[in-house]
């Protein structure tokens, strides 16, 4: 499981960095903190969500975001893993804040990230698609997204967080429209989404 993001106080609170921030919650979960490991680029735990559960390794590069795919492959032959096996998080401008769709390859949406992840090991592994929501004007972008959270954001990326790990598992037992339906329903009961007929794509 990858948690992109850039590395350095700097970037700790910014909407990039949200991948960095469910990847800080599931390894708190597992006992462990990150640690240089030396399969390269990337600061690694390994562990269980559960007891009997399957192994999972937790990555976090340390390269900067557009240098990502460097670390994923490296670490990714280390632990001979092919890319169906691995989950990437990611932020998403075109989703609305505190929603998450998941698939396998497809478009890269002009993330940096995927684009590097994409380049080294192809296109086949799960994106986890975490929503920061669009600024509305294409030249704001860069700025959005290398920006901290606003304080009136931190109460649902926390809930974001908590819901991704709680059902994480899933995600390593293939149950992909599951963990996305528990997520949802686990944010439109917290009161972060509207109840419609959108199925809550506006924010409360």
């Amino acid at each position: 499981i990858v948690g992109l993001g850039n590395p350095g106080p700097t970037y700790a609170g910014t909407r990039h960095n949200i991948g960095y921030l469910v990847n800080d919650e599931l390894a708190s979960r597992m006992g462990g903190g990150f640690r240089r490991h030396k399969s390269g680029r990337a600061d690694v735990v390994e562990g269980r969500l559960r007891p009997g559960g399957p192994r999972i390794v937790l990555a976090r590069p340390h390269t900067y975001m557009n240098e990502s795919g460097r670390a994923v492959q490296e670490a990714a032959n280390f632990f001979k893993l092919a890319p169906a096996d691995i989950t990437v998080f990611q932020d998403e401008l075109e989703l609305p804040p505190a929603k998450v769709r998941v698939k396998i390859g497809g478009g890269i949406a002009g993330h940096n990230g995927l684009r590097s992840i994409s380049a080294h090991i192809g296109n086949e592994y799960r994106r986890v698609r975490l929503g920061i929501g669009h600024p509305g004007v294409k030249e704001l972008v860069h700025s959005h997204v290398l920006s901290d959270f606003a304080k009136s954001d931190r109460a649902w990326v926390e809930a974001l967080c908590q819901a991704v790990a709680d059902n994480a598992g899933l995600l390593a037992a293939g149950q992909d429209a599951s963990f996305a339906n528990k997520v949802h329903l686990t944010m439109q009961a917290k009161g972060f989404f509207d109840k419609g007929e959108n199925g809550g794509d506006k924010p409360a």
